[in-house]
């Protein structure tokens, strides 16, 4: 087969194939809509925070174990709301920059956060629970159909 018949048979190999496929991460188009959904959330982590340290610095043991479960609470959320990893970093970003904050105290000395154990089970739980949502895999009804029949 010659060069010519080659090209008209198969096509050539430099012109772009058209097809509909949408553009997804970083290549899709902003959406206004998304960034206003993670703004919000990184508001809310940051009140989540501030109301998590008060509230665990107030009643260590039960105190501790609801601030943590109002973050993992709002972190999953934010991942299934959205449906992206973004989803669940927004807000724990929100809530480690309010958390930043608060343990820098105060001229006077004083901090937002009452013993040495709380602070560094919230911290440390709190990030983990962040890391945790941000890497789950998907939920099964957010997943592509493989074109397998139903059993």
């Amino acid at each position: 087969m010659s060069g010519s018949s080659r090209a008209r048979a198969g096509g050539s190999r430099t012109d772009p194939q058209k097809k509909d496929i949408p553009a997804t991460g970083l290549a899709a188009p902003v959406n206004p809509a998304r960034v206003a959904a993670l703004f919000g959330l990184v508001v809310l982590g940051a009140v989540v925070g501030i109301a998590g340290a008060l509230v665990q610095a107030a009643w260590f043991p039960g105190g501790l174990l609801l601030a943590l479960a109002a973050a993992a609470g709002l972190f999953h959320g934010g991942r299934t709301l959205t449906g992206t990893q973004p989803g669940a970093a927004a807000p724990a970003a929100g809530w480690l920059i309010s958390i930043v904050v608060l343990l820098s105290g105060r001229p006077e000395g004083d901090y937002v956060f009452g013993d040495a154990l709380g602070l560094g089970l919230f911290m440390l739980g709190g990030m983990a629970i962040a890391v945790i949502c941000a890497t789950m895999s998907r939920s099964p009804r957010q997943r592509a159909d493989s074109g397998r029949p139903a059993k």
